[in-house]
């Protein structure tokens, strides 16, 4: 056996448990876009991995596993909501706003204003926007892990995406943050690079 077939071996054979830490920055930021609240998004992060590490066995090797854990995540959302039949709320946003610094750029929009405009999107829409934008997934993958069509992630992203411009008074074309602000411009779609 050589040693670049051994490598490959010792890469299919790792357990997919050792990458879940490798994806708790990407979780926690998915569960923020839910939740809203620091505190709920790290329960649901916890719920999220206790959940995949019990049923590793049920993860598909060779497949995405970010994916999987995003889709875990997202379930457990809704199903966590639909029991409570309420959402918990930061209705003063004193949290959303010390989630975020204030940029230090002189571009059109702030980001306390994007940050406004976000929060008042649907859960449905900061959901597809956080998946398609800023986390980087395909439509097709965001489909997947919200359980509906292809055209149903497209047509509520391009919605949101719309609403978020009509909400900071963007004219069609308009530069969000001349280039400056990498978050929000994927968020909105404008670049083509995943938010970090």
């Amino acid at each position: 056996m050589t040693s670049s077939s051994k490598a490959n071996s010792s890469t299919e054979a790792r357990d997919p448990r050792e990458e879940l830490p490798d994806h708790l920055g990407a979780l926690r930021a998915f569960a923020l876009s839910l939740t809203r609240n620091s505190a709920s998004a790290d329960d649901l992060v916890q719920d999220t991995i206790v959940k995949a590490w019990s049923n590793i066995e049920k993860f598909e090797r060779g497949t995405n596993l970010r994916a999987w854990l995003f889709t875990i995540l997202r379930n457990t959302f809704y199903s966590d909501r639909r029991k409570r039949k309420r959402e918990v709320a930061d209705p003063e946003g004193i949290h959303a706003a010390s989630l975020y610094e204030k940029p230090a750029h002189d571009g059109r929009l702030a980001m306390n204003d994007f940050v406004e405009a976000f929060d008042q999107l649907s859960p449905e829409h900061r959901e597809v926007l956080t998946l398609v934008g800023a986390s980087g997934f395909s439509y097709e993958e965001a489909a997947g892990m919200m359980g509906v069509a292809v055209g149903t992630v497209k047509s509520r992203a391009n919605r949101a995406r719309a609403r978020l411009a009509e909400m900071l008074g963007l004219a069609e074309g308009e530069d969000i943050l001349s280039g400056e602000d990498r978050n929000s411009l994927a968020v909105m779609g404008k670049s083509g690079v995943a938010a970090a």
